[in-house]
């Protein structure tokens, strides 16, 4: 038994029960509730007292948090935003002795982004329809599905008696704002959410992510100089000036992503994308733009600050302005906006991954697969200022995150959830 309480596996019998107790069709009637409760990115209220009152009627002692918005800017590690909100509804429920050790965070986010054009789906983007065994809406996969699993997960502990029997404290975190930066995880961890090991049940098609990229937004101020189109030689078009900036950053795109050497990064092929995601500009159809702007994602390397990556992006389109004779003296501008993604990482040989793996293996009979994915989440809140070693496991595939038709297999969010009835009954069962 290790310093945990962690058995090997094959599970305790305890740990068994509790896998065997989570009741699939009541798991899909949850999350059908919550996909049918539209918590876009700043709209999250409704949810949070839903998810409250559901931790309340499983036994857990719960807390609904509101931090001032504003007073979270102030934060040495505000993460960013992207959506105004005037709200930040933190949901925690505890269970088992507060205070005592071992303590683990189960943590899953309630916001989901907008559904797009509704006439891009196949049904109602909110309606929690069941198709084939996949179950459909926007936050099905990303994450209402591995929010779903909690509370299943808790409800089997709960049913088998193991979640009033546990030695240590198991610590819940429902919460706002992931996908515009994960100011909510921030206050969660402010107001104790933090523990010995921690798991987010984010899409991974039930492998365990141990690492993840970063990433930084950014806004280009290009200029030119304007010129009627009949003479557009005497212009200098600032699209064209784009072009320039975009080439320089598709060649350092390709440098940074060459120099990555950790397995679980290069296995990605691109783990540090660079994207120009949006772009605006020009006044008259028959006039040389004066003016582009143009917004962005530049990634952010494993191990590196969103700061260290903020001054390779400006150093890429300052040397891109030096080396043109029109930028030279009219340079374009730089701005970091919105979310900053730091990255995250948890050795794969450590106890949260390798036990992890030991309950999934014994519940599903497969193995899960230790990733490392490229893109940011708050798993790199907890490993960061909260201190806690943290990976993401849960069902879904990414690929479908945020698209139209978003949908999940009820199979894997039952699957998810047996592991973690399983497992958090082995790390703190008596």
């Amino acid at each position: 038994m290790s310093a945990f309480g962690l058995n090997p596996s094959p599970l305790s019998a305890a740990s068994r029960a509790a896998a065997a107790a989570v009741d699939g069709a009541l798991l899909a009637e949850d999350l059908a509730v919550l996909i049918r409760l539209p918590s876009v990115t700043g709209s999250e209220d409704l949810i949070a007292g839903y998810l409250a009152d559901s931790l309340d009627a499983l036994g857990l002692a719960v807390e609904v948090f509101h931090p001032d918005p504003a007073a979270m800017r102030l934060d040495p590690d505000w993460p960013g935003d992207e959506m105004p909100r005037t709200s930040l509804p933190v949901v925690i429920g505890r269970a088992g002795t507060a205070g005592a050790r071992p303590r683990i965070v189960l943590s899953g986010h309630t916001d989901v982004v907008p559904v797009g054009d509704p006439a891009t789906w196949t049904g109602d983007p909110f309606s929690g329809e069941v198709r084939d065994g996949w179950m459909y809406g926007r936050g099905a996969c990303d994450m209402k599905g591995g929010v779903a699993a909690i509370l299943g997960a808790l409800a089997a502990l709960r049913e088998t008696g193991a979640l009033a029997r546990l030695r240590g404290e198991l610590v819940v975190a429902l919460v706002p704002s992931e996908e515009d930066g994960g100011q909510g995880t921030l206050a969660a961890i402010r107001a104790g959410a933090t523990g010995d090991m921690a798991v987010i049940p984010e899409p991974s098609g039930l492998d365990i992510v141990v690492a993840h990229a970063g990433a930084i937004t950014f806004r280009l101020a290009v200029p030119g100089r304007a010129a009627h189109a009949s003479t557009r030689r005497e212009g200098v078009s600032a699209l064209a000036n784009l072009q320039t900036l975009v080439a320089a950053l598709e060649a350092d795109e390709a440098t940074r992503n060459a120099d990555e050497t950790d397995p679980l990064m290069t296995a990605l092929g691109l783990p540090y994308p660079t994207i120009i995601g949006k772009v605006a500009g020009g006044e008259w159809a028959s006039t040389v733009m004066d003016l582009v702007v143009a917004e962005g994602r530049y990634g952010v390397r494993l191990g590196q600050t969103p700061e260290a990556a903020e001054a390779e992006l400006r150093a890429v389109i300052e040397a891109a302005c030096e080396a043109d004779p029109f930028l030279r003296d009219h340079p374009a501008t730089v701005e970091i906006t919105g979310a900053r993604f730091a990255t995250a990482r948890v050795a794969p040989d450590h106890l949260l991954p390798v036990t992890l793996a030991d309950a999934a293996e014994a519940v599903t009979g497969r193995r899960p697969a230790f990733l490392g994915v490229p893109y940011g989440a708050d798993m790199r809140l907890f490993t960061g200022p909260g201190n806690t070693p943290c990976v993401i496991f849960g069902p879904g595939d990414v690929r479908v995150a945020h698209g139209a038709d978003e949908r999940v297999a009820l199979t894997e969010v039952e699957a998810c959830a047996r592991v973690l009835a399983a497992w958090v009954a082995e790390t703190l069962g008596v």
